[in-house]
């Protein structure tokens, strides 16, 4: 039986190797740029030498390229032929391997990986099947991190949910964002201790690039506000098996 969703998927991977990727993702932005910057941080602060890490959703290879600066062994996997094509293309480096994989039925063994990573990955999935096929590949005490959008954020929240918005602004047909507190359910239901979920970012990659050192201080203020900060527009999770 065919998965719409995955199928879905693959045709957006065709939609972004032939456009600007990171233009659609508004990682170019000046703005942008800053906030890919934060994310690469939290995401790959906790890898350390020699650790097999799995990638999910490389893409063109934006973040992998990030990845790599660490000194681990890295796997990379998306769905998408066309875009694991241009991320091989891309970066020529000794220390990665990329592989056409479904998140939901990888051909790794269990227990392969000390650390699960993506950036803005698992609302393009069935998040279900991903984190239980995520749990069995990872080491005892491994961990995940990843960054992904939060449904508690006004643009955020009528982007995914208007479909005439989500295709004008390069969305795939059925990605989503998160709840705080749905997700964690589902963390702990597929087994994962220790999570954590964080609010973060109020940067708008719109914001001109001459406003950016007047806008920080009050983005940054704003993270610090409890009620406020739960409208921020990222989240960051992490968690151990």
């Amino acid at each position: 039986m065919v998965d719409q969703r995955l199928q879905n998927e693959i045709e957006h991977g065709k939609f972004l190797a032939s456009h600007n990727a990171g233009e659609i993702w508004n990682w170019e932005t000046p703005a942008g740029k800053i906030r890919w910057d934060r994310r690469v941080g939290m995401l790959t602060n906790s890898l350390k030498r020699g650790m097999k890490v799995l990638e999910i959703g490389c893409g063109t290879g934006f973040f992998t390229k990030e990845i790599i600066k660490k000194p681990v062994q890295l796997i990379a996997i998306d769905i998408s032929p066309e875009l694991i094509e241009v991320a091989r293309k891309n970066i020529l480096d000794s220390n990665v391997e990329f592989i056409i994989e479904n998140a939901y039925q990888m051909s790794f063994d269990d227990q392969s990986f000390n650390a699960v990573i993506g950036s803005s990955v698992l609302h393009h999935l069935d998040v279900d099947k991903a984190l239980k096929e995520i749990y069995r590949v990872l080491t005892p005490r491994g961990y995940i991190a990843f960054t992904e959008p939060n449904m508690m954020n006004p643009q955020i929240a009528l982007q995914k949910n208007i479909p005439a918005l989500k295709k004008a602004l390069g969305d795939s047909p059925d990605e989503s964002a998160f709840f705080i507190w749905s997700f964690r359910k589902k963390l702990k239901k597929a087994g994962f201790t220790k999570i954590d979920i964080i609010p973060f970012d109020f940067l708008h990659p719109g914001i001109p690039k001459g406003l950016i050192k007047t806008i920080l201080p009050f983005t940054d203020l704003a993270e610090k506000i409890p009620l406020l900060k739960q409208i921020s527009g990222s989240l960051y999770i992490k968690a151990l098996k």
